[in-house]
């Protein structure tokens, strides 16, 4: 049995334990905010902070604005001068006034060091409608789905003609790789925080271009393309195969990406640059992998083994994707949102361009079936 002297001894310990602890638990104090608040012109909202625990003192809540679309940011939001978070809260609001179409960036700060509120940041987005704004998210999963059906009609051609004979194997290659750059691009800037703290710094007053269903996507079309393939590999296929041509451009698309990466581990270019460089060879890739199976439909004289389905939906997506950018623009009044991502404006106006030229070929000038000649037998 442990004497008082003993006693007395583990005392001073277990105060100094309960000290470290206790020290421990404020220092992980922080204080949590909505990431992005968006608002319509000459409205009001309530923002609520939050501590990640009952803080036993009180602090007083001040806003840094470090990025703002108009010279004057109050002319885009008013934002109260302090905020207190009283003693032991579990959360406190402010209001905020929105008054101008724009953006406004503000980091939060604290009097009181023992609540970490230095990476706390608010990105305001003051827009002309708020049903406009739904309007556009409800467009961009409709072209989401108009674009990730459209690549069923020709899994179903495949499929029901146990054939791929009329399905340019070069257009395939090419579209592989394209999807798989822009999944790349997609998924780097919507998912890594690092590359979207770069795509903030360098463009203060941008907005993502990337949603979550261009990953989506993106990703389905790899599976999708990836189905092409196989199909090619089993079913009848008329002796195609890839050509020399196509050979080098995904020789030349995969060392430009593989030397890419290696400037941007040696710190050369940056990660967002990096990507951006993959969203390029998508854009490059979508201006010429239609080339070859339109020139297949003009040798051919015909459209067979081409699902117009495909063309028909593809056609809707992209009539519907650059639909929603204009509008995102119009809505918040910064038109470089078209520029911002010239990958996902060009995919959509590059697809309508060739999506036209192939409706005309199936519905204008190849609307006979191919005509095969008799061959003639001898009865004599």
């Amino acid at each position: 049995m442990a004497g008082p002297g003993l006693a007395k001894r583990r005392l001073p310990a277990q105060l100094l334990l309960l000290w470290m602890l206790t020290s421990v638990s404020e220092s992980n104090l922080y204080l949590l905010a909505p990431v992005s608040v968006t608002l319509e012109e000459n409205s009001e909202a309530n923002v609520t902070l939050t501590p990640s625990s009952p803080f036993n003192q009180s602090a007083v809540i001040t806003f840094n604005v470090v990025f703002s679309s108009k010279l004057n940011y109050t002319s885009v939001i008013t934002v109260p001068e302090q905020v207190l978070l009283p003693v032991d809260a579990a959360s406190v609001s402010f209001n905020v006034a929105a008054h101008d179409v724009g953006q406004v960036t503000t980091y939060l700060l604290s009097n009181n060091t023992a609540l970490n509120s230095s990476d706390v940041r608010i990105h305001f987005l003051v827009v002309h409608s708020s049903v406009l704004l739904a309007i556009i998210q409800v467009i961009g999963w409709i072209y989401f789905l108009a674009w990730s059906v459209s690549f069923y009609p020709q899994v179903w051609e495949n499929y029901r003609r146990r054939s791929v004979v009329g399905l340019n194997f070069d257009f395939l290659a090419l579209n592989l790789m394209g999807f798989i750059a822009y999944s790349v691009f997609n998924i780097g800037l919507f998912w890594v925080p690092y590359i979207k703290e770069e795509f903030l710094v360098i463009n203060p007053n941008g907005i993502n271009p990337v949603s979550a269903n261009d990953v989506f996507f993106s990703l389905h079309a790899v599976l999708l393309c990836l189905v092409y393939i196989s199909q090619a590999a089993v079913f009848e296929r008329g002796g195609q195969k890839i050509s020399r041509t196509a050979v080098f451009l995904l020789v030349i698309g995969w060392t430009f990406a593989l030397v890419s990466l290696f400037l941007a581990i040696a710190k050369q270019i940056s990660w967002l640059d990096y990507l951006y460089y993959f969203s390029y060879i998508k854009l490059a890739v979508t201006l010429v992998k239609y080339v070859p199976q339109a020139y297949m439909n003009y040798t051919k004289q015909s459209t067979e083994g081409w699902s117009i389905g495909n063309v028909l939906l593809d056609f809707t997506g992209g009539t519907l994707s650059i639909l929603q950018m204009l509008l995102q623009s119009y809505n918040n009044d910064e038109w470089r949102l078209i520029f911002g991502d010239p990958t996902k404006f060009g995919l959509g106006l590059l697809s309508v361009v060739f999506d036209i030229l192939f409706m005309t070929q199936h519905y204008c000038l190849y609307t006979q079936p191919p005509q095969y000649q008799a061959v003639e037998t001898d009865d004599s």
